[in-house]
């Protein structure tokens, strides 16, 4: 997946995603990267950035390295966040960036449920920081890996 790639899908199936400005900084085997910029579309009335849409850009950063460690598979895996929990550290105004880094962890994951055919759970952070590298929010995703039949 690429950042046209990623544009292309958020603009087709999760356009509020791409109307929010959610959008796909870099992603490699390990990492990925997701940034959104507070603008009108996106705030509340307290002039920083929704919730949800800092949500939709964290779990973003998560579930691609999922979908991308699934891809490599050649199998059809289902995939869904089980639970999700958040911690909001400062006013998010900005570009704000979410990261995570645990692509080993969901490849194993992934890998586990592909050899034995059971379900397999991996809570996964990201990590949200504004343009002064300061933390904004954290966020942590427990994702489902099953193979389909």
């Amino acid at each position: 997946m690429n950042k046209i790639s990623f544009n292309a899908y958020t603009l087709a199936k999760v356009p509020i995603a791409w109307l929010a400005g959610v959008r796909l900084g870099h992603l490699d085997d390990t990492t990925c990267r997701m940034r959104v910029k507070h603008g009108w579309r996106n705030q509340n009335p307290f002039k920083s950035m929704f919730w949800a849409v800092e949500g939709m850009a964290a779990e973003f950063s998560t579930g691609v390295l999922c979908v991308e460690q699934i891809r490599k598979t050649g199998r059809k895996v289902s995939m869904l966040v089980v639970k999700m929990e958040a911690t909001f550290s400062r006013k998010a105004v900005g570009t704000i960036t979410f990261q995570c880094d645990q692509g080993q962890a969901v490849d194993a994951a992934v890998r586990a449920a592909v050899e034995t055919g059971a379900p397999q759970t991996l809570t996964m952070r990201s990590v949200g920081h504004d343009a002064q590298g300061e933390q904004v929010a954290e966020f942590f995703f427990t994702w489902s890996f099953r193979v389909k039949a």
